[in-house]
């Protein structure tokens, strides 16, 4: 039976890039909102040596993701998904960025748990602003990280209710931003104790600013990061594909539970860079 690697939002940016460097024997799916991006995306796969597959999934509806995680055990056995989909603070207001991001984890998450067996591996995409917040913000935001699963209502508002002590529009996204990415972070870590006792092993790595569509959309006000990485500037895709391939290659075997930052210093660089 052949294996499978899903990644959502593969498109384009870092999860395309994570594609390239997946092993040739390994069926690709991607999968994203837009089908003309996917098709050029598997075109460029297919002319690398891949076999790929395109199918479109709105991370955002359980029913989507469930559709995609079916299609991808048709094709045989499912042993990685890396879940890149996702939105930031300029394309989205806060709720969709909480459906999207951290609801769209859970549904990811859930979803393919439930089609994949031992050996496999799921690595959620967080990103650096997990770590932006005040830690006392997150901790209380935090407690309503638990009805994600059981009350999304509950969840929603619970966590909109500290998005929105920013003033502006922009700055209310982006609080929404950070604490979805500290729930993905947190949700990976929980996953990773549940689904480890069949032999799934769940991750999560969070980039820093990368110089993607969707990070130059950002580079505006996440530019002021620039100055605190090691080598000052953005990362580029092709290196957090590279990173992104490694730790959701189901050969890393004892990597679980964590969180692995790939910012190019900047969250430690406060410390370091006076």
């Amino acid at each position: 039976m052949a294996n499978v690697a899903v990644i959502t939002g593969g498109g384009s940016g870092m999860g395309l890039e994570a594609a390239k460097f997946m092993p040739k024997e390994k069926i690709i799916v991607l999968s994203g909102r837009t089908v003309s991006k996917l098709e050029n995306a598997v075109k460029t796969l297919t002319d690398l040596g891949f076999t790929a597959y395109a199918h479109a999934c709105d991370t955002s509806d359980r029913a989507s993701v469930r559709a995609l995680a079916e299609y991808a055990k048709s094709l045989g056995e499912v042993k990685n998904v890396i879940n890149a989909a996702g939105m930031s603070p300029n394309m989205a207001d806060g709720e969709k960025l909480l459906r999207v991001n951290a609801l769209g984890t859970v549904y990811v998450n859930e979803e393919f748990s439930k089609v994949m067996s031992a050996g496999s591996v799921i690595c959620d995409i967080s990103s650096n602003s997990a770590y932006a917040l005040p830690g006392v913000l997150t901790k209380l935001a935090g407690r309503n990280y638990k009805y994600a699963e059981t009350d999304e209502a509950k969840f929603i508002a619970g966590l909109m209710k500290f998005a929105n002590l920013a003033k502006t529009d922009y700055q209310k996204a982006g609080f929404a931003y950070a604490l979805s990415k500290n729930f993905v972070c947190w949700y990976a870590r929980k996953c990773a104790f549940e689904y480890g006792k069949r032999g799934i092993r769940v991750v999560s790595l969070s980039p820093g600013l990368i110089a993607t569509d969707m990070g130059k959309l950002e580079e505006k006000e996440g530019g002021a990061l620039i100055p605190f990485t090691a080598e000052e500037r953005m990362g580029r895709p092709e290196e957090l594909g590279y990173a992104i391939a490694t730790v959701a290659d189901e050969r890393n075997g004892y990597l679980a539970g964590v969180d692995v930052i790939v910012d190019g210093g900047s969250t430690n660089g406060r410390e370091f860079k006076k």
